[in-house]
């Protein structure tokens, strides 16, 4: 098989904790040396990212720094395509490592079928403290993140979308690169023109990586919430959604809103909305009870995890439909947004 050239590309602000890990990790890969390049775009740190990166860059030939003025993460993904010469990249975050043969299995699944524009594997979510471990483990669950395959898959298959995406360079020319204006939801939106373009995104298990989880349930509500607010922009720009189960839990909380107000005037709507809040319940416990097996001392974070995803994407997806499509807006969460995933 042909060797082909692969630029790994970092979107990275105030890393210094982890940057290391995730340098290293390529550092050591199977793939040939020569062949492909990492290029860290950061958005000027200053807590000492930099300099660790600079270390890097004048040890190793193929690693590199790219000043990313524009702050956010898409616009860091951009500057390393438009810096890139290689035939393929790979968007990868500085709050990860990869697998030694991380880039090898990509380039392998990428460049053997023609109809592949994309290729990614599950990722293995991780964290340093027990409140990060329990959220690691409900956005590894279905019933946490529903059919988020890339979260949690153990099978080869085609996907609507992946993280950590492998890219084709012509597919990226073809479609255009990543839309600087979603803070989130980048990786979603590209890989939804993707599959509009007539290109097929596969999943492997072969690709692997871990992710650091947030260790906290505010950052977590954070950032699901701005899931949910910027997939409402990523819908009006395409006109629709890749997937049924980003509208998931907006109608779960819809639901319980309306069936609060309702109850109030209909005593037989209030004893169906406490039997559907039951039935969670229950689905939550259950699940909790499932994926804390040998780890029961997570038992006091993980029914907490589950409502905390379904609530905050879903009030994030109504505050961005009220924004969007009734107020015209373009509102931005939060300015200040990092630019590392």
């Amino acid at each position: 098989m042909d060797k082909y050239t692969v630029s790994v590309v970092i979107p990275c602000r105030n890393e210094k904790n982890y940057i290391k890990e995730c340098l290293d990790s390529f550092v050591n890969q199977t793939y040939p040396k020569d062949l492909y390049e990492v290029l860290v775009c950061d958005g000027m740190s200053d807590d000492g990212t930099r300099d660790l990166i600079k270390e890097y860059e004048d040890k190793y030939d193929n690693i590199h720094l790219v000043d990313n003025k524009g702050l956010t993460a898409p616009k860091a993904m951009n500057e390393g395509i438009r810096y890139s010469k290689a035939d393929s990249i790979i968007i990868f975050g500085a709050h990860a490592y990869a697998d030694e043969k991380f880039v090898e299995n990509n380039m392998n699944l990428l460049f053997n079928n023609k109809e592949v524009g994309c290729v990614g594997g599950p990722i293995e979510t991780i964290s340093e403290n027990d409140k990060g471990t329990a959220i690691a483990l409900a956005m590894s669950s279905p019933f946490g993140v529903g059919n988020a395959l890339f979260r949690y898959a153990k099978e080869e298959m085609f996907v609507d979308t992946v993280a950590f995406g492998a890219y084709k360079r012509e597919v990226l020319e073809d479609i255009g690169y990543f839309d600087d204006e979603l803070v989130r939801n980048q990786d979603d939106e590209i890989n939804f023109r993707v599959t509009k373009g007539g290109y097929k995104i596969l999943l492997s298990p072969t690709i692997k990586s871990t992710y650091y989880s947030r260790g906290s349930f505010k950052k977590l509500w954070r950032q699901y919430f701005q899931y949910g607010f910027w997939k409402v922009r990523v819908m009006q720009k395409h006109g629709g959604t890749p997937s049924i189960r980003h509208l998931v839990p907006m109608a779960f909380v819809l639901g319980n809103i309306g069936a609060a107000i309702l109850s109030l005037f209909l005593k037989p709507i209030f004893y169906i909305w406490m039997l559907v809040l039951a039935l969670y319940l229950i689905g939550d416990l259950i699940s909790s009870f499932k994926i804390t097996k040998g780890k029961r001392k997570l038992l006091k974070y993980i029914p907490i995890v589950f409502p905390i995803l379904h609530f905050s994407y879903g009030i994030g997806f109504l505050d961005g439909l009220v924004n969007f499509y009734v107020l015209k807006s373009n509102k931005r969460i939060n300015k200040n947004t990092k630019t590392s995933r």
